[in-house]
């Protein structure tokens, strides 16, 4: 088959997705276009400009199936581009714009959710990665509507509820550790966590210091804040480096760039601690429990449907604002708990219990239903 595959706002989750899917679904020809992930509002609504007149050559060949991110204005460039009107096409969820949390400079956006709503109305089939993201999506969908003073049309949830499935992002077999159970490497006691998220306010930096805040001082610790930087740093992150400083808790700091580099932290640590506002996957977190590491996540978003209760913390409410001290303040006594059980299980037994198996979500379980998926929607 040829296949037209378009990243509308390139961001490195997204990357490795598409970069993945053509490595393991190498028998079809592939060609690829995506675009950086920068200048968010301009991406998702311009992106049908930027293509359909800087790539008119390449969007005018044939095709037999086009696979779209969620971040593509499908609907726009299918208008301006009308060949492609008549091939058949897959949306791709990483995420959805109706269950993002709002930062308290931020106003309900609206034309990222009009984008996601037309090009799913436009693809033929929508994938989510996970039942979360899927749900939220459909509830966003009518919430949204139901606003809409009039000429609203019966059914558009019913719809895109039957084109709808979930197939997740799948790992890649080398994140995986024959080794599941973490022990104390030579006389070392401390027990090494490791937050890797992106360090924006959606990742919930302020729970996270106040995590750190509520545990005793005396714990043996080590924790390891990696993850993508920005521009703008949330101002949480000083003080939490302040912080494990003052109590002899800090190791790796900041992004790191070698694959290799960071695939020897993630089996060096024992647990992968999320402390996020919005996850629809949980990439960050997979990945480590792939290579062993014990999860600790809220008990909300999609982590209720991929870890059992024994790896989730109590939690607030799933759309609470970051500024709720008293909401994040329980929160992080909960989180807090967990891992001092933890440390001290690791201190007195030198051992923790062996990291859930998540062998179903690597591509190679997952290839079969990706290229189910392809050869299906391409016959249409």
């Amino acid at each position: 088959m040829n296949i037209l595959l378009l990243s509308g706002y390139d961001a490195e989750s997204h990357r490795k997705w598409r970069c993945s899917l053509v490595e393991n679904c190498s028998e079809h020809n592939w060609t690829v276009l995506s675009l950086p992930p920068r200048y968010f509002n301009w991406r998702i609504r311009g992106n049908g400009i930027s293509w359909s007149r800087g790539e008119q050559a390449t969007l005018k060949k044939f095709y037999d199936l086009i696979i779209a991110t969620s971040m593509v204005d499908l609907a726009t460039l299918k208008g301006l581009v009308p060949s492609l009107g008549y091939v058949p096409s897959i949306l791709y969820f990483h995420e959805n714009q109706f269950a993002y949390p709002l930062s308290s400079n931020q106003h309900y956006p609206l034309e990222p959710r009009m984008v996601n709503l037309y090009s799913a109305l436009a693809a033929n089939r929508l994938v989510f990665n996970t039942a979360y993201n899927l749900s939220s999506f459909h509830l966003g969908v009518e919430t949204l509507l139901a606003k809409m003073p009039d000429a609203v049309p019966e059914g558009i949830v019913k719809e895109l509820e039957n084109k709808s499935q979930i197939l997740p992002v799948p790992l890649e077999q080398y994140l995986y550790s024959p080794e599941q159970q973490k022990k104390a490497i030579s006389g070392d006691s401390e027990l090494h966590i490791l937050w890797n998220h992106r360090w924006e306010y959606d990742k919930g930096p302020d729970k996270l210091l106040a995590c750190i805040q509520a545990l005793p001082e005396q714990l043996d610790l080590k924790f390891h804040i990696v993850g993508q930087q920005f521009r703008n740093i949330p101002k949480a992150f000083p003080r939490i480096e302040q912080l494990l400083e003052k109590r002899g808790w800090k190791g790796r700091w900041g992004y790191i760039k070698d694959e290799s580099d960071y695939g020897r932290l993630l089996k060096q640590c024992h647990i992968v601690l999320s402390t996020a506002l919005h996850d629809f996957q949980g990439l960050a977190v997979l990945e480590a429990v792939a290579a062993g590491c014990l999860p600790l996540v809220p008990d909300r978003l999609a982590y209720t449907e991929l870890f059992l209760p024994q790896y989730r913390y109590q939690s607030c409410f799933q759309n609470e604002s970051p500024e709720t001290h008293g909401a994040v303040e329980s929160e992080s006594f909960s989180c807090a708990d967990r891992i001092r059980k933890y440390a001290d299980q690791f201190r007195l037994q030198q051992s923790l219990p062996a990291a859930p198996d998540i062998n179903h979500l690597s591509w190679k379980v997952k290839r079969g239903s990706y290229q189910e998926l392809l050869e299906l929607v391409a016959r249409r």
